[in-house]
């Protein structure tokens, strides 16, 4: 069952694609030859991907778990007979699941490229490895036939003393293959229909990896005796049958060592050749993924109810909203052996205002709760493609901050700011610029375990950090669509930005795709830095370990000069999951001449230079003990929630701290945070519908709309802050 069909039009590549579809298997190359030799970019198995059906923008998405794949096709009757293709494909292979679960999948091949054998051959004539473990091989079967000659021996002997486990040895090993073949057929059946009734996506065997089969073996002595063969026509003693035994035993000893050896051997050689073809693979594979239309679109979530408990819906197309488009094909030479020059990132503890010192918090009041309990795909099932940030949520899918919170997160490590404040040459201020962009996804690597809240309308956050030499403030300045504004200063910097941002659901993964510009400013040097944000996917939403990744470019300019420019490339994950978290970058000066070089993990650290030299610049600081318990929370996420008694009294009725529900999920009270949850979104669309009657707009307290349709600081804040409480301003009532 298979179908072969050039597809014209591919907009995360801008190229033709030829796709062959194969029982199940979507697999795409250049072209048909390419096919035919083994060249391919990549394959998708349609079994086991959510497939969401645009009939109006006529393009379909397959959400793989790995990768979101979105494939454009212009004309219609090629789109439909795409569609009546893939469901027949889909079909074919989720029956082939069902009926063959412990089947480990061998469709993927090998993405060869014409320089592959050549490297292959260079890494088989530099390993001495290799032959030590063709020796092993050989020693190993010399051992197995000797076994065969002993079991050989002791079946005469079975004749005349009875052996009754050495016989049933004998048959588990050297039995027909019929027999072997009826036994796993049982046993796949009866796993098969215990795995639909407790899973919602694929049998548990498919997304947890293989499941062997193990048969238990007698507990055989290691003594070791003497190597003379026993003749089986001699063997009319227990002496002699002792003695044959006592062989097995050596024989089955000295195989297991060296196949031990043997398989030791292969793996090393493994990680050695996966590591040979690693570029490789990454200059000749340009998978289409994450490519997003502007068009507006209607869908269709289409699923097996066996596997995914899911009936077809009907998306309108007002459900969708303007999108941008991400090209993640990059080339890396990422290592990590190279020599580093550490640079400490932790701040002190202990924070003096005035001749008040107290201590900050180090741990949650309680861990995160278990939410196991809550079927996800129940909740998101109808909104495949749409914007979660419009869906309501259970307070036990939420973490105890917010987005304005996780706003004040990317400052983190603000010293880097204040190395570049001080730092006399542009190219050099320009790293730590760089290397700043990219210590604000640092926080995100254990976090995909709950959501921020969404802030309602009129919602401030501050945070005020004598020992970080900054202040913050922020403000959600628009609900639909949903805008959080941020300003922070310091006497080295200033940065501000407003983050409007696109949770996109797709079956298996959420893309959150973030619009919108981040400033900063040095005014020692009149530098005013900017530069974009990366599209950022967490992976497994519904079932298995979640995880996430950022990939795309971000390009930093200097308006206020034009001498240098930054570009950072955050590397999606390669297949074998080798780069997980790389990054790259180039400092260029105005004629594109490359001054400096970046590379790093966007969650460990960053390096400037070329390896075994490179000095490292930027170090994320160590996570806390049991952060795994506590939402995956930094050191400094886990103080931004806390309320001091004498800051309370500072603080505006708007401020974050003092939003019931998120204090209630801190403290463990589920139930009661459900409630003021529910109660606080009701009270925000009771406020919407009155401006609505009244033909009136928000207007927020803190920022005001620029020119270019940004919203900036109004530089009030702190100045209000004066009078405790904010007494002198009228605030809406939030909660």
């Amino acid at each position: 069952m298979s179908s072969c069909i050039s597809l014209a039009d591919c907009p995360s590549l801008s190229l033709q694609r030829y796709f062959f579809l194969d029982k199940g298997i979507l697999k795409y190359g250049k072209c048909s030859a390419d096919i035919e030799k083994g060249k391919l970019h990549g394959c998708i198995d349609v079994g086991l991907s959510v497939m969401a059906i645009k009939k109006k923008a006529k393009c379909i998405d397959l959400d793989a778990e790995e990768n979101i794949y979105h494939l454009k096709i212009k004309s219609q009757e090629l789109f439909d007979e795409w569609v009546s293709k893939l469901r027949h494909h889909r079909l074919y292979r989720q029956n082939e699941i069902a009926m063959y679960p412990n089947e480990k999948s061998l469709f993927y091949p090998h993405y060869a490229s014409p320089n592959s054998p050549a490297k292959v051959a260079a890494w088989l004539q530099s390993s001495d490895e290799m032959d030590k473990c063709f020796k092993d091989l050989s020693v190993c079967e010399a051992y197995l036939l000797e076994l065969n000659h002993l079991l050989q021996s002791m079946e005469v002997i079975h004749r005349t003393y009875s052996a009754p486990s050495i016989q049933a040895l004998q048959a588990s090993t050297f039995d027909s293959p019929k027999k072997e073949k009826r036994l796993p057929k049982k046993w796949r059946t009866k796993n098969y229909n215990k795995d639909v009734k407790t899973t919602l996506q694929v049998p548990s065997c498919i997304s947890s990896g293989s499941i062997r089969l193990h048969a238990s073996n007698p507990n055989l002595s290691t003594a070791a005796l003497s190597n003379d063969k026993a003749d089986p026509e001699s063997l009319d003693s227990p002496f002699d049958v002792a003695k044959l035994q006592e062989d097995f035993c050596r024989v089955a000893t000295n195989l297991h060592t060296t196949m031990k050896a043997a398989l030791s051997t292969l793996t090393s050689e493994r990680e050695r050749l996966k590591q040979c073809l690693d570029h490789e693979t990454l200059d000749e594979a340009h998978p289409l993924v994450h490519q997003v239309s502007n068009e507006s679109r209607a869908s269709i979530a289409e699923s097996l109810s066996e596997f995914f408990d899911a009936q077809e819906v009907l998306l309108s197309a007002s459900s969708s909203e303007n999108e941008v488009s991400e090209d993640d094909s990059y080339i890396s030479d990422i290592s990590d052996n190279i020599s580093m020059d550490n640079f400490s990132n932790e701040t002190e503890s202990s924070v003096e205002e005035g001749t008040v010192l107290y201590r900050r918090r180090s741990c949650l009041p309680t861990p995160s709760p278990s939410n196991t309990s809550i079927s996800l795909w129940n909740i998101l099932r109808n909104n495949i493609g749409k914007d979660l940030s419009k869906v309501a949520m259970p307070v036990q899918l939420n973490e105890p901050l917010n987005t304005l919170q996780r706003l004040c997160e990317e400052l983190e490590y603000s010293e880097l700011l204040d190395r570049a404040a001080n730092t006399q040459d542009p190219f050099e201020r320009m790293i730590y610029i760089a290397t700043f962009v990219v210590s604000g996804y640092a926080s995100s690597y254990y976090r995909t375990g709950g959501k921020p809240f969404n802030p309602v309308l009129g919602e401030t956050y501050e945070c005020d950090r004598p020992d970080k030499g900054l202040r913050f403030v922020a403000e959600q300045v628009s609900h639909h669509p949903p805008i959080s504004a941020c300003h922070a200063e310091s006497k080295n910097f200033v940065f501000w930005q407003d983050v409007r941002c696109k949770n996109k659901f797709w079956g298996k993964s959420m893309e959150i795709v973030p619009v919108g510009t981040t400033h900063v400013t040095l005014p020692g040097f009149g530098d005013h830095y900017e530069w974009n944000k990366v599209t950022s996917c967490i992976h497994n939403i519904l079932s298995g370990q979640r995880w996430i990744e950022h990939y795309g470019e971000i390009t930093i300019r200097n308006s206020s000069s034009d001498i240098c420019q930054c570009k950072i490339t955050f590397i999606k994950m390669s297949r074998c999951g080798s780069l997980n978290g790389a990054i790259e970058g180039t400092i260029t000066n105005n004629k594109g001449k490359v001054i400096h070089r970046l590379f790093g993990k966007w969650h460990e650290a960053v390096f400037c230079g070329d390896p075994p030299s490179a000095t490292c610049i930027w170090r994320a600081n160590a996570m806390p003990v049991d952060h795994e318990q506590y939402y995956g929370f930094t050191k400094f996420a886990i103080e931004l929630n806390e309320l001091d008694p004498s800051l309370k009294l500072l603080l505006p009725p708007t401020d974050t701290r003092l939003r019931v529900d998120q204090r209630l999920l801190e403290e463990g009270k589920l139930e009661a945070a459900e409630e003021h949850k529910q109660r606080i979104e009701q009270l925000q669309r009771d406020r919407r519908r009155v401006l609505d009657e009244n033909n009136a707009t928000h207007q927020p307290k803190f920022f005001r709309k620029a020119q270019d349709d940004t919203w900036v600081s109004n530089n009030t804040y702190w100045e209000l802050r004066k009078d405790p409480g904010f007494a002198h301003v009228d605030f809406p009532t939030l909660w």
